[in-house]
């Protein structure tokens, strides 16, 4: 299901919205990602959101991840879908917050 901003019923977002957005999303992110493998076994993290539109905005989650040979085993690509799934329901959290702040 796709969730547009019209739909949530927010005015066009400024630029401090968008970038608080995507720090949101990026939060979230890792916040997941660090609750599911220690710090110490993660050789390369790279999250990036970004945004296109204001208007309906789009919102695109990349994740790259590369653990230590020490977790060999673990499914990095699921890793990387949840936490995507998880930056996304931060950033619809954070616009249904500000359509409810607009609406008052």
């Amino acid at each position: 299901m796709k969730d547009r901003l019209e739909d949530i019923g927010i005015a066009e977002l400024t630029d401090r919205q968008l970038e608080q957005l995507c720090e949101m999303g990026e939060r979230a992110a890792r916040a997941y990602i660090l609750s599911k493998i220690p710090r110490k076994h993660i050789s390369t993290l790279n999250i990036t959101i970004d945004t296109q539109g204001s208007k309906p905005v789009t919102v695109n989650v990349e994740i790259e991840i590369e653990l230590s040979q020490s977790m060999k085993g673990f499914n990095v690509d699921e890793l990387a879908k949840q936490a995507t799934e998880k930056a996304f329901d931060a950033a619809k959290q954070y616009l249904r917050e500000l359509s409810c702040k607009s609406a008052k």
